[in-house]
């Protein structure tokens, strides 16, 4: 399982990884290059694609299930080029298959940001983060709202490497790339999602011969974690199937 940007591993524990393991699985997450200290230096997607099979083969795994979210899928995808010899199922959460001008604007706003070092307050940047990442439906309910807010307000521990990640996510156009993909893969959109829009990830979908599309509604970015039901049951169904 490959998170995306800004997110360790063991967020998939929260929802996915109980229901995976229930069901039989054996899962595996780690963290992404860019989340340790020591990731100061340069990489590329194509070095994160690299470490994703390194960690397949280290396990010895032939034909494994692959499932990523965000930056995480977009690793995958590319994996599914690269090496399809060692992956059986794919599902791509939240993906894209390029940057139009709306993402690529998000996408340099936040490495300005992150330039400048500005420490915003926690409130501000709490409220900012649920608008980013969360759908409306969430912010109308006033419990799931205080539940968020304060999830958000969480202090941001150091990552080095974010930075380079946050370059990652400015993604060339890769559809005609995709076409040459066989591994039966299932792409899920979520409804309310700002940062991969429902439309940009049904494109990945159509790129993809063969591919299912499954959108998933009244959830933003984190449609893992709003409509975590809804989403293990398609990913189960689709992994077992």
């Amino acid at each position: 399982m490959v998170m995306g940007s800004g997110a360790a591993g063991r967020v998939w524990h929260l929802h996915q990884v109980p229901a995976l393991v229930a069901a039989g699985y054996q899962v595996v997450t780690f963290d992404s290059r860019g989340l340790s200290p020591e990731d100061t230096g340069d990489f590329t997607l194509a070095d994160m694609v690299d470490d994703t099979v390194a960690l397949i083969e280290h396990f010895g795994f032939t034909r494994c299930r692959l499932v990523g979210f965000s930056l995480g899928a977009m690793i995958v995808q590319e994996l599914l080029v690269e090496r399809p010899d060692l992956v059986g199922r794919a599902v791509l959460m939240a993906t894209r298959g390029r940057t139009d001008a709306m993402r690529l604007a998000l996408s340099r706003a936040e490495r300005d940001l992150y330039d400048a070092k500005v420490e915003l307050p926690a409130e501000y940047r709490a409220t900012v983060q649920m608008m980013r990442y969360l759908s409306h439906r969430t912010m109308d309910d006033e419990d799931a709202a205080r539940y968020w807010l304060e999830v958000f307000e969480i202090p941001e521990g150091t990552m080095p490497g974010l930075r380079r990640q946050l370059e990652l996510d400015e993604l060339p156009d890769r559809l005609p790339a995709y076409r040459a993909i066989s591994t039966p893969t299932l792409v899920m959109g979520f409804g309310d999602d700002l940062l991969c829009p429902p439309h940009m990830v049904r494109e990945v979908a159509d790129a993809i011969p063969g591919a299912r599309y499954l959108e998933v509604a009244g959830c933003g970015h984190l449609g893992y974690m709003e409509q975590s039901g809804q989403v293990n049951g398609h990913l189960l169904e689709f992994l077992a199937s």
